[in-house]
């Protein structure tokens, strides 16, 4: 079993640390990740400033007996690589995380560590993207650097080596993604797990604000845009970010991008507009 394992806050993040000493001993494991931040970069694959991805073998403490990747480019990027055949053989199963904060709901279009599981079934491997939840506004008035080191990645590494187990004994006919959302919480806290359904609304509705003017240069005027996440908002029972806020593991397996068919009047105006276009 070649298990890949990566994440969208970069190669020095603890959350990966502590996510690809949990599965070392479950397979053929090898490390790539993003060597900077790339969080919100979905499934991207482009580079910063368009420049050729560069990558580098890495140091991890704690996991000198597998060979460790950084690439300055995102998730996707390192899963799309992996899945080629640039470190090695193809991956049986991509292992993404563990994000601090969840990845429920619309941010499951954004997710950087969706994003790097969903490029890997394209290419062949199931793969499950591990986060760990959080009430943001527990964390209100706290630095990132405060929120990391909340963060119970003990918690979240125990309950995603157990998803891996499970995936490696009965193995799907067809790649499959799931997504995995763990409260921050101590593991013995944790009330039990669900089948998650996707939401649809973010536990936290962000309100954008204003443009506040912020200089100028030989462009133009230059204007920063400051912006609120708002109250903390109603999430539908059952849902991803309901269990999590409830003290729950959320699983949910996301769907294939497959083919919609159009709705009866609008696929017939495209028709016509096209039809006469190009007859």
């Amino acid at each position: 079993m070649r298990i890949l394992v990566t994440n969208d806050d970069g190669i020095d993040s603890l959350g990966l640390h502590a996510l690809a000493k949990a599965v070392t001993d479950l397979g053929d494991v090898t490390v790539v990740a993003p060597a900077t931040e790339f969080s919100g970069a979905g499934a991207s694959l482009g580079t910063l400033n368009g420049e050729s991805p560069i990558a580098r073998t890495h140091h991890i403490d704690g996991l000198e007996d597998i060979t460790c990747w950084s690439v300055s480019g995102p998730p996707a990027l390192c899963a799309m690589y992996a899945q080629l055949g640039t470190f090695g053989d193809a991956f049986d199963l991509v292992v993404s995380g563990i994000n601090p904060g969840q990845n429920v709901g619309w941010s499951v279009y954004h997710s950087g560590t969706i994003g790097a599981a969903l490029t890997g079934r394209n290419r062949g491997a199931s793969g499950i993207a591990v986060s760990l939840g959080f009430n943001g506004a527990d964390f209100e008035g706290q630095t990132w650097g405060d929120i990391v080191d909340s963060m119970r990645w003990d918690t979240g590494a125990a309950i995603a080596r157990e998803a891996v187990i499970a995936m490696i004994e009965a193995p799907s006919e067809h790649p499959v993604v799931v997504n995995c959302n763990v409260p921050n919480l101590p593991l013995a806290d944790i009330e039990g797990w669900e089948l998650g359904s996707v939401g649809t609304e973010p536990p936290r509705r962000m309100i954008t604000g204003e443009f506040v003017e912020d200089g100028e240069d030989e462009q133009g005027r230059i204007y920063r845009l400051k912006m609120d996440w708002g109250s903390q908002g109603e999430l539908t029972k059952g849902t991803d970010g309901w269990l999590v806020a409830n003290r729950k593991v959320s699983m949910s397996w996301l769907g294939d991008l497959s083919h919609t068919d159009p709705p009866t009047t609008q696929g017939a105006a495209v028709s016509n507009r096209l039809d006469s276009l190009l007859s």
